[in-house]
């Protein structure tokens, strides 16, 4: 059974999820892309402060405003892939 989506700054340190949807429109979700964040992207909560997160994508550490990940909608890494863009209320 697949979990529902919940915002990135509710996920926990040490866990990976996967990114299911991006809920501010096509700015944020350009400038994600451009950090390597895309939708189905894993990324690992590396630190948690005051909101703020810090996150490993591969190689790569992204740090992340509370604004911004309370935006990013995740699901555990561990759930099976599935084509995020046919959710309900996703944006294409």
């Amino acid at each position: 059974m697949t979990m529902k989506a919940y915002p990135l700054a509710m996920a926990q340190e040490g866990e990976t999820v996967r990114i299911a949807q991006i809920l501010d429109g096509r700015r944020l979700a350009m400038r994600l892309t451009e950090m390597g964040l895309n939708l189905g992207s894993e990324v690992t909560i590396l630190q948690r402060i005051e909101g703020q997160m810090v996150v490993l994508r591969g190689q790569l550490r992204l740090a992340l405003g509370a604004g911004m990940a309370s935006r990013i909608l995740v699901v555990p890494a561990s759930d099976p892939a599935e084509d995020f863009r046919n959710d309900e209320g996703a944006r294409p």
